[in-house]
C-alpha cells in the first residue's frame, strides 16, 4: 500500500510518499541517506522532523516503531563531527529534539507570538534556559510562512526583527527577506517572479547585519534585562521588552523594543559592574542619536526609555 506522508492533524502532502519507521531496514537506509548528504554539504534541515518520533509516528500510522533519530545523529556525528542538524518541529517539541541530537529547532513558537503582536508574550518566551535558547532557530519567515514583508507592517517588521534576530540562537534569514519579497514561492518552484526591491527594508537589514558582525552579538552572554514603571500607575513598561549582551571587558549592546501599537515608557534595570561613579555613553547602533547619562543613577534607577510604537534601540554602552 501506498500513502502520502502527513502528520496527524491534516491530509496527507500529495508530493510525497511515507516510509514506514517501524521497519529496521527503513531506518537503516535512511541513515545511509543522511550521511550521503553529510558528505556533501555542511548542514540539513530535516522537514517535520517530530513525525518520527514513535509517538507521533505510532499515533499517526498504528505502527510501533524504535526511536530513529538518537541513533541518526550520532552516526552522522561519528563520521562528521562538524555537520549541523536542524529539526523543523512544532507542538512545543523543540527541547525534545535537541536532546535527540539536532543542533537547532525551529523556533515557531516565538514567531506566532510575534504575529500576535503582544509583548508580554514575547517576551515570557526569553525567560527559558539559555541551554534550551541558545539552539533555538529564529527567524521571521520560511518557505511554509508567508513573506515577513507582507505579513508584518513595515514598523511591525523593523521591531520583530530587532527582537528575533539579537536574541539567542541560530539566526535564520530565507532567500529575500532582506530585499522585502512578498511572493511566497512553493519549493518546488525553482523561480520566482521578479520584484521591486523594498529599499526601506534593505537599508534596515543593512543596518542590522552591521549590528550582527559585533563579536559581543556573536559571542558574548545574553540577559533578558527587567523593565519597570515610569511612574505610578504607568502601564506602558509592559509594552517593552529588553536585553543585553555582554562581551569581553566593558563591551556591552543594550537592546530594547517597544512592541506595541502606543508609546511607552519604563526604566530597565541595568544592575552591572563598572557604572558607579562614571558616566556612560549611549550610541545608538540603528539611529545618530547618542547620550550620556550617570552611572550612579543607573544603577539606583535604571536607564529611562520613552519610545514610540514599535520603536527599538541598539546601544552600544561605553562608561567614561
Amino acid at each position: 500500500m501506498l500513502v502520502h506522508g502527513r502528520d496527524p492533524y491534516f491530509p496527507g502532502w500529495p508530493d510525497t510518499l511515507q516510509l514506514n519507521y517501524g521497519n529496521p531496514a527503513t531506518q537503516e537506509a535512511m541513515i545511509g541517506e543522511l550521511l550521503k548528504i553529510a558528505g556533501q554539504c555542511d548542514g540539513v534541515r530535516c522537514d517535520m522532523a517530530m513525525l518520527v518520533l514513535p509517538e507521533v509516528f505510532e499515533r499517526t500510522w498504528g505502527i510501533p516503531s524504535q526511536p530513529f533519530w538518537p541513533q541518526a545523529t550520532r552516526r552522522v556525528r561519528e563520521q562528521f563531527p562538524e555537520f549541523t542538524l536542524m529539526a523543523e518541529v512544532y507542538w512545543d517539541m523543540e527541547w525534545t529534539l535537541q536532546q535527540q541530537g539536532f543542533d537547532y529547532a525551529y523556533d515557531k513558537r516565538l514567531y506566532d507570538r510575534l504575529r500576535e503582536k503582544h509583548a508580554k508574550p514575547v517576551r515570557e518566551r526569553f525567560h527559558a534556559d539559555l541551554d534550551y535558547q541558545n539552539k533555538l532557530a529564529r527567524f521571521l519567515e520560511n518557505h511554509d510562512e508567508p513573506r515577513a514583508a507582507a505579513a508584518f507592517a513595515l514598523d511591525v517588521h523593523q521591531a520583530a526583527a530587532v527582537i528575533t534576530f539579537l536574541s539567542p540562537g541560530l539566526r535564520f534569514f530565507h532567500q529575500g527577506q532582506f530585499e522585502g519579497r512578498r511572493k511566497r514561492i512553493p519549493p518546488h518552484l525553482v523561480r520566482r517572479p521578479d520584484e521591486p526591491i523594498d529599499q526601506t527594508l534593505k537599508q534596515f537589514y543593512d543596518r542590522l547585519l552591521n549590528v550582527l558582525r559585533h563579536p559581543v552579538v556573536r559571542n558574548g552572554q545574553w540577559q533578558l534585562l527587567e523593565c519597570a514603571p515610569a511612574w505610578d500607575g504607568d502601564w506602558t513598561w509592559d509594552c517593552f521588552i529588553a536585553s543585553l549582551w555582554c562581551g569581553e571587558g566593558s563591551e556591552r549592546r543594550l537592546v530594547a523594543v517597544n512592541y506595541a501599537e502606543n508609546q511607552s515608557q519604563c526604566y530597565v534595570r541595568l544592575a552591572l559592574p563598572g557604572l558607579k561613579g562614571r558616566a556612560v555613553r549611549f550610541t545608538d547602533l540603528t539611529s545618530p542619536a547618542s547620550f550620556d547619562r550617570d552611572g550612579d543613577d543607573l544603577l539606583s534607577r535604571g536607564l529611562f526609555l520613552d519610545m514610540g510604537p514599535w520603536g527599538y534601540r541598539v546601544f552600544e554602552m561605553i562608561p567614561s
